[in-house]
């Protein structure tokens, strides 16, 4: 039983598309966050106010900032909000 050519080409094409579906998975984990950063927001990205990423230079900066702003007093903080029902201000 001969093998006809259109059945050696549908498998060929068969056997690579799975080969590519199968790399697909198994994409480095660094060029998948780096593709990630690239989405815009309006397609699902990262939005505009979300953190760095741990391990670059600007998280560093990020964590430090965030320490000066826990261990600042709460009356000079300028993000402190309070809630005008608290029961702390109502007399």
């Amino acid at each position: 039983m001969s093998i006809g050519t259109r059945h050696l080409a549908t498998s060929l094409a068969v056997a690579l598309a799975s080969c590519g579906l199968g790399g697909c998975g198994s994409i480095n984990e660094k060029l998948a966050a780096g593709m990630s950063d690239a989405i815009p927001q309006w397609a699902g990205g990262m939005p505009a106010d979300a953190p760095p990423r741990p391990g670059t230079a600007k998280y560093d900066e990020f964590m430090q900032e965030r320490e000066r702003k826990r261990l600042e007093p709460a009356t000079t903080r300028d993000d402190v909000k309070t809630d005008p029902l608290s029961p702390a201000q109502v007399r």
